[in-house]
């Protein structure tokens, strides 16, 4: 019998299943949480745990685990998910498993169930994607599912809640019932596994199958009363394994989706439409942002006063926070619309078009997956690495997805390719973005390859590369999931972002403010706005900030920059977006009636070497800079984590001395090179 301690904790629910049937949909229900749900393996990375919400009255916990297909795992990712199940490290074993089954493809779910209920857990069985299965014409008999799994089976639609009272009958129910489980109930997980005991499961499971699956044709057959017989009672099928067929609509749909050539183009221009819309459609809200702080930061100097106090406010945090808040809008658009194709199922395909390329370096498909999260965050990508089976593939995914674009550098892009596109040409600033991303993408897949070639050595693997994949059938993009999901990442975005920032801003204004902060300038016949350029520019040169700028400029000057942007660049190893701010506190950004992109740029057009005419921002020297952020690993978070999921500092290592010295090299060749063909 369980002891009385566990018998008066809260009762902890578990949801599991395969990935794609509606986990984590049901446990934000459940949870009143905003967690990000997509429709491919590998989402789910981390467990994640609540209380039920008050309104359904039930004193649980409820526990959202990674996806899995048997209790016998086969990744880091369902290693994860077993020992939850078996085993919580702050909980114990789950009181109740409820486990999601994707009704219209019943019999790959149903070896997981069975599993679960041989091992001895307590078992609900939670059926979604109903509509999937109406829509090929049937319907399922839970009633008889119940009996014949002998556990309680409730139809959920996870989207709408309908059906979850139901299931929370069910889960009282059990609850009740837990202080009358036995030792005989007692969780054991022995599964002996062998070609005799998988086939005889698998035919076991497809006669269930077909014993509780029916025509909805037959209906027509019954009238309203007669109806309730058809979930009570056993009806077989004309065509068993009918309703197994593929969505029409997908299939039409995949023909060109996945086609060899128009693939590539449909996903191109998917990609482009996406990159514009980032540019074009976020253009009137990064205005308002931009003169919200603008003048907040001429407010705050007028109350403080010119003082150091004064300054720090206005010049060292208010600037340099809102420098990259600025570009928060199009972190948000861009978020929404890649959760707007997740949720399509559009994504899915991605992996497959990508796998063919990914195949022929070590790679497949499934490391398209955590490739396209690194677009977002590297931290949560490489934890999406989780998933990959192949010890090879795993780590060579991990060493490559800080190459990919994420969106810490989309405020640098922008700020560099305002630099050289006017910002009334969105196309042209959008084709660009995309070929950034592009190029950032093939980059890494040669890099990968280069690596491939001595994993042996490497990562002491020789494992052959596999993949395989189940696409789902193309929905329709639920909005309000899509907001939710821009919403909760862009927080993520601003609360990682946000506390660096402002640290490094205070730094950075200490730096170029200090110590001489009071200047002595020629006052004579000056306006009052050029004897505070003067102060500016006598400050910074007299700075800790140009004291450091100057031992790096010889580094610097090969690139055709000089001391001050090496300071942004060193400032940028703690995150990225502060490069725009870095450039904003050095560069003095303090005109007002401009909003402060735009007073940035200014700068940057003016600002030449010192006491020379040499432009410092080029063509050539921006585009050089854009080629710098493609490679550089400038971000310690991600190498904390990239040392957490290879289990060493032997791959980080390798990623921040191969990534610094690959951008240094690709900018100086894009700069010089550039030059020599005459674009200055």
């Amino acid at each position: 019998m369980k002891d009385q301690t566990t018998l008066n904790k809260t009762p902890l629910i578990a949801i599991t299943g395969q990935p794609n049937t509606g986990k984590t949909t049901l446990f934000n229900q459940l949870s009143g949480k905003k967690f990000k749900t997509v429709n491919y393996p590998g989402s789910t990375v981390e467990y994640s745990i609540s209380k039920i919400l008050s309104k359904y009255a039930v004193n649980a916990n409820i526990l959202d685990t990674p996806g899995i297909i048997s209790l016998l795992p086969v990744s880091p990712d369902e290693e994860l998910s077993v020992k939850t199940l078996y085993n919580h490290p702050e909980y114990g074993t789950p009181d109740i498993i409820a486990v999601t089954v994707d009704a219209s493809q019943l019999s790959r779910n149903l070896y997981l169930v069975r599993q679960l209920i041989n091992a001895g857990f307590n078992v609900v069985v939670i059926l979604t994607m109903l509509d999937l299965l109406h829509k090929k014409g049937f319907d399922i008999s839970d009633k008889k599912l119940s009996e014949i799994l002998k556990c309680d089976v409730v139809r959920v639609n996870s989207k709408t809640g309908e059906g979850i009272d139901n299931f929370l009958i069910s889960v009282n129910t059990s609850i009740q019932h837990l202080s009358k489980l036995s030792e005989n109930n007692s969780v054991t997980g022995h599964f002996p596994v062998s070609r005799e005991n998988l086939l005889k499961s698998y035919t076991e499971i497809e006669q269930i199958e077909k014993d509780v699956i029916f025509s909805t044709s037959i209906i027509e057959k019954f009238n309203e009363t007669d109806l309730v017989k058809i979930n009570k009672e056993f009806v077989v099928l004309n065509s068993p394994g009918s309703f197994q067929k593929p969505d029409e609509f997908t299939l039409k749909l995949d023909k060109y989706v996945l086609h060899k050539f128009w693939g590539l183009i449909i996903f191109f221009l998917t990609m482009l439409i996406m990159f514009t819309s980032v540019f074009y459609i976020a253009a009137p809200a990064m205005d308002l942002v931009n003169d919200a702080f603008s003048i907040l930061s001429e407010k705050a100097s007028d109350i403080l006063g010119d003082n150091w106090y004064g300054n720090l406010i206005s010049q060292g945090i208010i600037s340099g926070v809102g420098s990259v808040l600025v570009f928060l809008p199009q972190i948000l658009i861009l978020f929404l619309i890649l959760s707007l194709l997740e949720n399509s199922g559009f994504l899915a395909r991605g992996a497959m078009i990508i796998d063919k390329p990914l195949s022929k370096i070590g790679l497949n498909g499934k490391s398209f997956v955590p490739m396209l999260s690194g677009f977002a965050c590297a931290i949560p990508a490489i934890m999406a690495t989780r998933t990959i089976t192949n010890k090879k593939e795993r780590m060579l995914t991990i060493f490559i997805i800080p190459l990919m674009s994420c969106s810490a550098r989309l405020p640098v892009y922008a700020l560099l390719i305002a630099f050289l596109i006017p910002k009334e040409d969105a196309l042209t600033g959008g084709l660009i973005l995309t070929l950034i991303y592009i190029f950032s993408i093939v980059s890494s897949l040669v890099i990968a390859s280069v690596v491939n070639k001595f994993s042996k050595t490497f990562l002491n693997t020789n494992d052959n590369s596999s993949f395989i994949l189940e696409l789902p059938a193309y929905r329709k993009p639920k909005l309000t999931s899509a907001v939710t999901s821009m919403f909760s990442n862009a927080k993520q975005y601003v609360l990682k972002a946000g506390p660096v920032i402002l640290y490094l801003s205070i730094i950075l204004w200490v730096l170029t403010y200090l110590p001489n902060y009071d200047p002595v300038v020629n006052e004579n016949g000056k306006s009052e706005d050029e004897i505070v350029m003067l102060k500016n520019s006598e400050r910074i040169a007299t700075s800790y900030a140009s004291e450091i700028g100057y031992f790096i400029e010889p580094v610097m000057k090969p690139l055709g920059m000089d001391w001050r942007v090496g300071v942004a660049l060193i400032a940028t190893f703690a995150a990225r977006e502060v490069f725009v701010s870095s450039l904003m506190v050095i560069f003095k950004v303090t005109d007002t009636g401009e909003d402060n992109q735009n007073s940035l740029l200014s700068a940057m057009q003016n600002a030449t070497f010192e006491n020379t005419e040499v432009k410092i921002f080029t063509p050539a020297t921006t585009a050089g800079l854009i080629v710098f952020f493609v490679f550089a690993l400038q971000c310690l978070s991600t190498v904390a984590i990239s040392k957490k999921e290879t289990g060493g500092w032997k791959i980080p290592a390798l990623q921040v001395i191969t990534f610094t010295l690959l951008a240094y090299i690709s900018a100086f060749i894009t700069v010089n090179g550039l030059r020599f063909f005459g674009v200055e």
